[in-house]
C-alpha cells in the first residue's frame, strides 16, 4: 500500500511494486514556443535578445548588466557595413564598467598578455627583417 508523507517543506511518497505495474494515466503538456520563461536560446522567436540565456554567463545581471545590454543590444541591432562599429562607445562604457570590477570580470593573465607581447614584436621584426631584405 503507497502513502505519503510532509516533512517541512519535503513531501515523501512511497510507492509499492502494484503502483508501478499500472500504466501511467499522466499527460504530457506540449512545449508553447511562446513561453516567456522556456529557455530559447540567444535570440527569441520574435528577434528579441533573451537577456536569462545561459549563454551570456551571467553577464546582463551584475554590476555592469546595463553597460553589457547596451552594448549586446547596440550591436545586435546594428545595420552598419561593418556590423557594430557604431557601439564603440557602448563597448568602451562596458569595458570601464568591468575594470571597476577586476574580481569579477578578470582581466588577461600576465602569461597570455606576455605571449601576446611576445607574438607582437616577433611580428614587428619579421616585417622589419623583410623590409630590409626588399630594399638591399
Amino acid at each position: 500500500m503507497s502513502y505519503c508523507r510532509q516533512e517541512g517543506k519535503d513531501r515523501i511518497i512511497f510507492a509499492t511494486k502494484e503502483d508501478h505495474e499500472t500504466p501511467s494515466s499522466a499527460e504530457l503538456v506540449a512545449d508553447d514556443p511562446d513561453d516567456p520563461y522556456e529557455e530559447q536560446g540567444l535570440i527569441l522567436p520574435n528577434g528579441d535578445i533573451n537577456w536569462n540565456c545561459p549563454c551570456l554567463g551571467g553577464m546582463a545581471s551584475g554590476p555592469c548588466g546595463e553597460q553589457f545590454k547596451s552594448a549586446f543590444s547596440c550591436f545586435h541591432y546594428s545595420t552598419e557595413e561593418i556590423k557594430g562599429s557604431d557601439c564603440v562607445d557602448q563597448f568602451r562604457a562596458m569595458q570601464e564598467c568591468m575594470q571597476k570590477y577586476p574580481d569579477l570580470y578578470p582581466q588577461e593573465d600576465e602569461n597570455e598578455e606576455k605571449s601576446s607581447k611576445d607574438l607582437e614584436a616577433a611580428s614587428v621584426e619579421a616585417s622589419a627583417a623583410k623590409e630590409e631584405k626588399g630594399s638591399s
